[in-house]
């Protein structure tokens, strides 16, 4: 059977041009299911019968109208459809809901179709895939059946990698939506925290918990984020989206961008050298895109890491799954949930007061990036390997991804490569909360430059149909402190969509003072008959972001005109006379990188 281009661009083409009907789509896709099945992939696939209302629900509607018009989808097995039982992994939990998740239902108004339920490890905790009762089984890898396929988001990653869906939607609370992407050549997008409702969904931590997106390309990744982020007000943890946030995503235009790794003595491949090339190499490719990398040290980020199933956090687990008995769970499940059994009241306040001590070490550091780059996962092992040893492997797998909910941090998983056994490799993108769009852009620069075949079907990467991220109508803004490349400030530029334009000076008429007060700190730049040439850095920006940005600004700067040195007048920031009583002169360093180099 020829594999159909299940990319959501190339079904709205085919629909477009006549060649292709979503129920065509829907038939083919449940025959090509049926070759799969030793995969464990699903706990239920619905029948053509099952899924034809919303094939009917299609017939009277415009395609314009719908973004997500006969595309079909994947629905990992705690998140609720609307009359077909939930498991999370486990028959003694299952129930029937009469409405769908928030999520889910978005995404069915927007005209895609739900294909099945997928496994998982049980109640969303794990990172192997494995950890599903002997009914459904292990989900096997897309590439290699021997090993695992990541988890807990298991099948859902494994649909989209083997073409039998165009995306699906995962969990992840500590991982579940990108240690998948990672073992199946996909994007895993792990949305900022509260975007993607998770009313619906069977909670993990439930103040931790997230809904992801898996998809063969960024472009899809973006379609379905920008359905599915839609404010929830039913959802306590939900948060409405940022409207920097919002439309920036697309292709990086011909600029440098700042990223960050970690110290190499804290990189941990868990003895796998291959992997350890194959960052390296990610690395040297960033680089040579215009990455300027910088080295940090991440032991803040570990420190938060740690208290994911060393602290209380646990609790939250075993609240999820009040009332169901525990033994009939497996047992690796009732293992990790019999920890910190004995953790008190004042054990969750300590813990919380080291984690906001790692997230007041994180915040300028995650300011000062556009994204910060670790592998996906240190290795990957065989089903045999983690049956054997479940928990210590497991928790290998989580080096680098425990964090990130903890740390209210958004990330996207990305393919960068393949080991000499076939297997993939990836490494992800992460930034703080809202910085969606633009991860997604600069994981739309690597698939985009490395052009990897798509998921595990040897599907050619297709060019990018969006356009220059944040392009339109636009106006030249000159910075010259806080708001430089490298600087705590930068990122206000970057997630409103700014481009670096060109680094040059102001006209000979300035003069430079740092101005007290901070962090961060900031100087002033005030026109002067006995001035100077300053060094500054002009940037282009959308119109429609700049007043969220200049609302930004804080006394006594502001927004005015500024004579660049080739005889412009461009608009840049200006400080108020006041401001000067308690600053110091710094002219004669000639910018303001030169004076926090040498004062």
């Amino acid at each position: 059977m020829t594999q159909q281009n299940m990319t959501i661009a190339a079904l709205q083409q085919a629909y477009k041009e006549g060649t292709l009907t979503p129920k065509q789509v829907i038939k083919d896709a449940l025959e090509r299911c049926e070759q799969y099945l030793d995969h464990n992939i699903w706990i239920e696939l619905f029948s053509l019968e099952q899924l034809q209302p919303y094939l009917d629900a299609l017939d009277d509607s415009n395609m314009a109208d719908k973004p997500l018009y006969g595309i079909p989808f994947a629905i990992k097995d705690n998140i609720e459809l609307a009359g077909f039982p939930v498991t999370a992994g486990c028959e003694a939990y299952a129930y029937t809901p009469d409405k769908s998740a928030f999520v889910v239902q978005q995404l069915i108004d927007a005209g895609a179709i739900p294909l099945g339920k997928t496994n998982l490890d049980q109640f969303a905790t794990g990172l192997v895939g494995v950890r599903s009762p002997e009914k459904w089984g292990p989900c096997h890898n897309s590439f290699d059946k021997d090993y695992i396929s990541g988890g807990s988001s298991s099948g859902s990653a494994v649909a989209v990698a083997l073409g039998l869906v165009s995306f699906s939607l995962g969990t992840d609370t500590a991982g579940s939506g990108r240690v998948p992407a990672a073992f199946n050549n996909l994007i895993g997008l792990k949305p900022t925290r509260g975007l993607l409702s998770t009313d619906g969904v069977v909670p993990a931590c439930r103040s931790l918990d997230c809904v992801s997106i898996f998809s063969l390309t960024t472009d899809d990744a973006n379609t379905v984020f920008n359905v599915a982020a839609e404010f929830d007000a039913n959802d306590a943890f939900a948060r409405p989206n940022v409207d920097t946030n919002k439309g920036n995503y697309g292709k990086v235009g011909d600029i440098s961008f700042n990223f960050a790794v970690p110290q190499a003595e804290q990189l941990n491949f868990f003895g796998n050298t291959e992997y350890a090339e194959q960052f390296e190499k990610s690395v040297k490719h960033l680089e040579n895109l215009g990455g300027k990398k910088h080295i940090i040290d991440f032991e803040p980020f570990f420190t938060a890491a740690r208290l994911l199933y060393e602290g209380p956090w646990v609790a939250e687990r075993r609240m999820a799954t009040e009332g169901v008995d525990r033994h009939a769970m497996l047992q690796v499940i009732q293992d990790i949930l019999a920890t910190q059994e004995e953790a008190r009241a004042d054990d969750l306040f300590k813990a919380e007061y080291k984690l906001q001590a790692c997230r007041q070490q994180v915040r300028e550091v995650l300011a000062c990036y556009d994204f910060i780059l670790t592998p996906t996962a240190g290795t990957t092992y065989t089903i045999e390997q983690v049956q054997a040893d479940p928990i210590k492997l497991n928790s290998n797998l989580g080096h680098y991804t425990n964090f990130m909910n903890l740390l209210d941090c958004s990330a996207i998983a990305v393919p960068t490569g393949f080991i000499t056994s076939g297997l993939p490799f990836g490494v992800t993108l992460f930034s703080r909360a809202f910085s969606d769009a633009r991860l997604l852009t600069y994981a739309n620069l690597m698939q985009q430059s490395l052009r990897l075949p798509l998921g595990a079907i040897e599907l050619e990467c297709p060019d990018s149909s969006a356009p220059i991220a944040g392009t339109g109508d636009r106006i030249t803004l000159a910075v010259c402190g806080a708001h430089l490349q490298g600087q705590p400030l930068n990122y206000q530029l970057t997630e409103r969509g700014g481009v670096f334009l060109e680094k040059t000076v102001t006209a000979n008429a300035y003069k430079l003072y740092a101005l007290a007060g901070g962090p961060p700190m900031r100087p002033g730049l005030v026109r002067d008959k006995q001035g100077t040439a300053i060094e500054i850095e002009l940037w282009s920006i959308p119109t429609a972001t700049l007043g969220s940005f200049l609302a930004g600004i804080a006394a006594p700067l502001g927004l005015g005109k500024l004579e660049v040195t080739d005889g412009r007048w461009v608009t840049g920031f200006i400080c108020e006379s006041y401001g000067l009583d308690d600053a110091m002169d710094i002219t004669a360093f000639g910018s303001w990188r030169e004076y926090l180099l040498n004062k």
